[in-house]
């Protein structure tokens, strides 16, 4: 199996893939029960969307009797670190660290989760500078982040 490591999935894709992540591999009537549960989405767009996931190679599609099985081509992990990545490389470097913050507030974590993020912070705490540069123009323009 050739796993993908880097794909660009659409909002409407990464439900179809979070569910197909969830099972491991799952058919369209699967997919298209789950899916109308969760999101009210009919079988039309279940199928248009695998379709895509397929074409993108986020996807393959296993011949399994008269059903086919779908199988990840790409590991979660693996595509949450580059879409968060993504993400991060837009915002101005001086802007990430409210970003996360502001994302912290919002989220749900265990107990592990902030134990890991804490030891996280205290080792880069280690080496930060004291402040991080706009990185949104060149240098030898004028102007920088407030």
């Amino acid at each position: 199996m050739q796993v993908q490591t880097q794909i660009e999935i659409s909002d409407a894709e990464w439900e179809v893939m979070r569910v197909v992540w969830t099972l491991g591999a799952t058919t369209s009537h699967v997919l298209i029960r789950v899916l109308n549960e969760k999101m009210g989405w009919k079988a039309g767009t279940v199928k248009t969307l695998l379709g895509r996931l397929v074409k993108k190679g986020a996807l393959v599609p296993e011949k399994q009797g008269r059903a086919f099985l779908y199988k990840p081509q790409v590991e979660e992990q693996v595509a949450i670190d580059n879409a968060t990545t993504s993400l991060f490389h837009h915002l101005c470097q001086m802007r990430r660290g409210k970003a996360v913050s502001n994302l912290l507030d919002d989220l749900t974590l265990s107990q592990t989760d902030i134990q890991r993020l804490q030891a996280q912070l205290a080792e880069k705490l280690k080496t930060a500078p004291e402040m991080v540069p706009c990185d949104c123009l060149p240098a030898d323009f004028d102007g920088h982040c407030d």
